[in-house]
């Protein structure tokens, strides 16, 4: 059974072992799919496949409840003819899908457990009410610097500070719009302070729960790492076994370099753009944390800036920064890293 799922409608395309039964339209319900299959293909084997977008994973897990074998895969890694690409509709996408699937051309993607996606979700929502402070942040700043109002100088507007935020609140325009336009972003800022504070404290909390407490034990051990790097490491990799070495964690992250060779003609194209964001954002982060305080790094980030600019280097750094990780979380076990006198 190929899917192609959308918000009001799903396109269903059904193939047995050497024909093709039927490719129809139903409601997005998993019980009318159900229903229909036991009614058509009675005590048969359903082997079903969806790509993965906004409806994440409920999908397959009612599916799989049900005792059919259902997959998830990438969009962009389903085989397409040209002419399906010209010709792209829900009905060719579901019959496309349907096809690979039986021809088993098709990889899919880990699923997590419906407990862990939650953890994931707590700690990406921090991530965008980060975003939205600074956003919001820099808004007080165009404003202020549009009407030509400049910052007090024992203010620090760097650092956001109670006194700064306090002068903000005291400030007056000229007229009562742009007060209260002013007014208005402070309290937006002061509501996702409020967030963002709440958010880390969950965070924090979760990470002495069972299922994170020895985990992230083991990581803040690594230089560059703390409780809430950790946890997004954690919520992000899930599991170890799902990589079969370095080199795929690496790929999976966005530190490997790509390519596009034909022939004798070999060009690398720079970091590829197949990434999980938070990890490959967090891990150089971490990266310039750790030149700076890891004498054993600090070093290694000396001789690599003698013969490439900093920011490639730092991606070499991230590199081996992951393979500290993935030591303390493979041996369960804290990192000791022998520092120079």
């Amino acid at each position: 059974i190929g899917l192609d799922v959308h918000k009001k409608s799903w396109n269903v395309t059904i193939l047995t072992g050497d024909a093709i039964h039927k490719t129809f339209s139903q409601p997005p319900e998993v019980e009318t799919l159900v229903k229909y299959l036991h009614r058509h293909f009675p005590h048969a084997h359903y082997h079903c496949v969806y790509e993965a977008g906004y409806c994440g994973y409920w999908i397959h897990d009612q599916l799989c409840g049900h005792g059919i074998e259902c997959f998830v895969i990438n969009a962009a890694d389903v085989p397409t003819s040209d002419k399906e690409k010209r010709h792209k509709t829900n009905k060719v996408d579901s019959r496309k899908l349907a096809r690979n699937l039986r021809n088993g051309e098709l990889s899919p993607l880990y699923v997590p457990s419906r407990t862990v996606l939650e953890d994931r979700t707590l700690v990406r929502s921090r991530h965008a009410f980060v975003s939205k402070q600074t956003r919001c942040k820099n808004q007080i700043k165009a404003l202020l610097s549009f009407y030509g109002v400049r910052v007090p100088e024992d203010c620090s507007e760097r650092y956001w500070s109670r006194r700064y935020i306090a002068w903000l609140e005291s400030l007056q325009m000229q007229s009562a719009g742009g007060t209260q336009a002013l007014k208005a972003l402070l309290s937006e800022l002061a509501h996702l302070r409020q967030s963002i504070l709440a958010i880390t404290r969950a965070i924090r909390s979760l990470a002495h729960t069972e299922r994170y407490a020895d985990n992230v034990r083991y990581l803040v051990t690594i230089t560059g790492i703390s409780t809430l790097t950790a946890m997004i490491l954690l919520t992000e990799i899930i599991t170890l076994e799902r990589f079969a070495s370095l080199d795929e964690l690496a790929c999976f992250v966005g530190i490997v370099p790509g390519e596009h060779s034909s022939g004798d003609d070999r060009t690398l194209t720079g970091m590829t753009k197949r990434k999980n964001p938070y990890l490959r954002w967090i891990l150089n982060e971490s990266a310039w944390v750790a030149v700076r305080e890891d004498p054993a790094l600090a070093l290694a980030f000396t001789k690599l800036c003698q013969r490439m600019p900093k920011t490639q280097a730092i991606v070499r750094i991230a590199r081996k920064l992951l393979n500290r990780i993935r030591f303390v979380l493979k041996h369960q076990q804290p990192c000791v890293c022998l520092h120079a006198a």
